[in-house]
């Protein structure tokens, strides 16, 4: 290779990577709002063997002028800061411009990941109630799709420990 032909080189990939820094400044500089998503319910599943499957429903609504087209979803729930459920989807479809749908996503829950959290409750559930998170991502697009976080507290009924 001759030094011109690394001097093009260089001069190629430095354009390639100035170009896929520029797009993706502009995607942050449009304005857009974040996806607000929240569960919208949940519905058991058969599991194998000791694991643990839900349904969960997500309602995701976009606040912005413009639809977001998705081609997949990927979803993992946290609960007490720890690893708790995952889940995908191969479904797709489109969240209109200023608009909502509800994906449906099968959520696996791991049978350590159940004893561990059995061990949290037995231990003394936070008075609170149990922080969750949920991460997950909308694929798709040029950017590779849309992430999105819901956080909260799952409050447990007192009663519900206790007996009557």
């Amino acid at each position: 290779m001759s030094a011109l032909d690394a001097v093009r080189s260089v001069r190629f990939f430095s354009t390639i990577l100035c170009l896929f820094i520029w797009f993706s400044g502009c995607a942050g500089l449009t304005g857009q709002e974040p996806l607000r998503v929240s569960v919208a319910g949940i519905e058991p599943l058969a599991g194998a063997g000791l694991e643990m499957r839900f349904n969960v429903k997500l309602r995701v609504q976009n606040p912005n002028d413009a639809p977001v087209a998705y081609s997949g979803v990927s979803l993992n729930l946290d609960l007490n800061d720890q690893s708790f459920a995952s889940g995908v989807s191969d479904q797709s479809g489109v969240v209109p411009r200023f608009g909502e749908t509800v994906i449906e996503v099968p959520l696996t829950i791991p049978a350590f990941a159940a004893v561990r959290q059995a061990f949290a409750f037995a231990g003394g559930v936070q008075a609170g109630g149990v922080p969750y998170v949920i991460h997950g991502r909308l694929a798709g697009g040029i950017g590779g799709g849309v992430r999105f976080v819901d956080k909260g507290t799952l409050s447990l009924p007192a009663n519900s420990m206790m007996g009557p």
